[in-house]
């Protein structure tokens, strides 16, 4: 079967199967292909769980309705929807995408990790989307955000770079949602209402910090590593060589006194 030696298992997989994504018997609607998400770009560890199996993505890769997408500590890729929305999926992350089909708005769910959301404008058309932590539900028409959720207290974090993001809590009574503005961020606990959270209208500079640090980290994974240059090629020194220059020869000893007359 072609591509078999991309999949491997793992009872982590599994395990992750059976609280994430949906019963088998489920099978998703046959126009499901259309609403597909492909890898743009892709680095380190990034797998799809298929067929109880960890499938390896790559680059033009596919992945389909109710999905589970998983990266490792070194794994992050980028993620494009038909009308040209994207998600990218950071290190150690699990992400379950468009989970509630019929219901395509609902692009992604985040289990646990960090991912970038950037949703495209269609003209004048609103564009509403959804994403789901397991406590918030974020709706947004147009803009760019991260979301975060905690591995040890599921605490989402939700951080807007550009546009208006609705947050709401996705296990508490709700009530009036929290509207985030560029620039704004708020977290969501898992057993405290949402009218306790406070909006912080300085994450801008932390996100930007933060975008710095992810450049660096991606540019040091994706760079080869050198070894140690120990000779240079004849003809020439090698990388980052400095030889220090002989000193100057010392001066000639003085003349000799003329002979007495």
């Amino acid at each position: 079967m072609p591509g078999i030696a991309r999949a491997s298992t793992g009872r982590l997989w599994l395990l992750l199967a059976a609280s994430a994504v949906v019963c088998p018997g489920q099978m998703p609607p046959s126009d499901s292909i259309n609403y597909a998400a492909k890898v743009v770009t892709a680095s380190g560890q990034v797998s799809v769980l298929r067929d109880s199996r960890a499938w390896a993505l790559f680059v033009g890769d596919l992945v389909q309705v109710k999905e589970l997408i998983v990266t490792g500590p070194d794994g992050n890729a980028l993620f494009q929807v038909s009308d040209g929305s994207t998600f990218f999926v950071y290190p150690n992350s699990r992400v379950v995408f468009r989970k509630n089909p019929p219901n395509w708005k609902d692009l992604i769910d985040l289990l646990v990790g960090r991912v970038r959301v950037h949703i495209e404008h269609l003209g004048t058309v609103a564009n509403p989307n959804r994403v789901l932590t397991p406590t918030a539900v974020i709706s947004v028409r147009g803009t760019t955000f991260d979301v975060s959720v905690d591995d040890d207290d599921e605490t989402t974090l939700v951080e807007v770079e550009e546009g208006l993001v609705e947050v709401q809590h996705a296990l508490l009574p709700r009530g009036n949602p929290k509207m985030l503005g560029t620039g704004e961020s708020i977290r969501v606990y898992k057993a405290q209402p949402l009218e306790a959270s406070l909006i912080d209208k300085r994450s801008l500079a932390r996100q930007a910090l933060r975008m710095i640090m992810d450049a660096v980290t991606t540019m040091a994974t994706r760079s080869p590593r050198v070894p140690g240059v120990t000779g240079g090629a004849a003809g020439g020194g090698s990388v980052g060589d400095t030889k220090v220059p002989k000193p100057p020869p010392p001066p000639p000893p003085p003349p000799p006194p003329p002979p007495p007359h």
